[in-house]
């Protein structure tokens, strides 16, 4: 089976996450590093998908900058989100020209990933129809755990999935999630009543993300990434 790298950023700001991702995405397409899974959480921040509305951002400026959030307009699609500690990101860079050419089935995977790594911490999540994302609690008043946002670009992958494990959700007033106003977003801490570790979530994330594509997942270190994309790019310089 082939791989899949597993690499954990641990705090990184958005706009550094998003210019590595590019980076890798660029370094991917031409088949100089492996598909790789980057964990991350991000400082507080609220982002703007493609297909979002300025309108579901319900903060002022002054307010956002009052509460130390970030905003950005993203290339990834869906709507608005928030981003901070105590969340699970997931950014998958893969190939998928190798593995699946479809976007449904691959959001949908992501989904199933999720969804199984939950199952594994006690809680029953699911679907719901026309919602991407994965929810938790009794039909009809379910809460999102878990939103996706991907981009593709020659069908490599960029963005991917943001997984609540502790978060503090008073930052979702700031917005209307994904744009739904009739559902409320919660975290695995608020649902199980107890206090979870992001630690406890990511091993399961990355198996099960590893399952459903058909990689292997193997962990290395952030340096070890860096220095293939440095040689990478090194290259693409001296060719040039």
């Amino acid at each position: 089976m082939k791989e899949l790298l597993q690499i954990d950023l641990g705090l990184i700001p958005y706009r550094e996450a998003s210019e590595l991702q590019k980076r890798m995405v660029a370094a991917r397409k031409a088949g100089a590093i492996e598909d790789a899974l980057l964990f991350c959480e991000h400082p507080h921040v609220i982002t703007l998908g493609r297909s979002g509305k300025r309108a579901n951002l319900l903060a002022s400026e002054n307010v956002l900058r009052q509460k130390g959030v970030e905003y950005f307009e993203s290339t990834r699609g869906g709507d608005i989100t928030y981003h901070g500690p105590g969340q699970i990101v997931g950014y998958p860079i893969l190939d998928l020209g190798a593995i699946r050419r479809d976007v449904v089935w691959y959001v949908r995977s992501l989904e199933e990933a999720m969804i199984l790594a939950t199952e594994e911490l006690g809680i029953c999540a699911r679907r719901i129809a026309g919602r991407t994302g994965i929810w938790v609690g009794e039909s009809g008043v379910e809460e999102k755990l878990a939103a996706i946002g991907v981009h593709i670009s020659r069908w490599v992958t960029s963005h991917g999935f943001a997984y609540n494990v502790s978060t503090d959700l008073r930052y979702f007033e700031l917005i209307v999630p994904c744009g739904i106003a009739d559902r409320k977003t919660t975290s695995l801490e608020k649902f199980l009543g107890r206090s979870v570790r992001s630690a406890e979530a990511k091993p399961l994330l990355a198996k099960h993300v590893g399952e459903v594509l058909g990689l292997t997942v193997r962990s290395i270190e952030p340096q070890e990434l860096r220095e293939e994309l440095e040689a990478f790019e090194q290259a693409v310089e001296v060719s040039a």
